[in-house]
């Protein structure tokens, strides 16, 4: 199991568009991706459950990431955040 800490930086935190855009980039690998903000968790495959964080600016999430390719997803996710979030 990998997981990384990630503080979004977006003003407007992770909203539908990005939420829609992390739900693509999560369903290319075959491990699970889990999102994770204070004691709510979310399968980063659904946007209904990444919504449901109401990720705002400023907060802090935890990414883990288990499975076969969980060592390219997890270094491909943590870019992806740092460039989108």
């Amino acid at each position: 199991m990998k997981e990384f800490f990630y503080k979004i930086t977006d003003e407007v935190g992770i909203h539908a568009r990005p939420a829609g855009l992390l739900v693509k980039k999560a369903g290319e690998f075959q491990s699970q991706v889990n999102i994770s903000k204070g004691e709510k968790t979310a399968d980063a495959k659904k946007i209904f459950g990444i919504m449901s964080l109401a990720v705002k600016c400023g907060d802090e999430v935890k990414i883990t990431v288990e499975g076969a390719d969980e060592d390219r997803a997890s270094m491909e996710l943590e870019r992806f955040f740092r460039e989108n979030l």
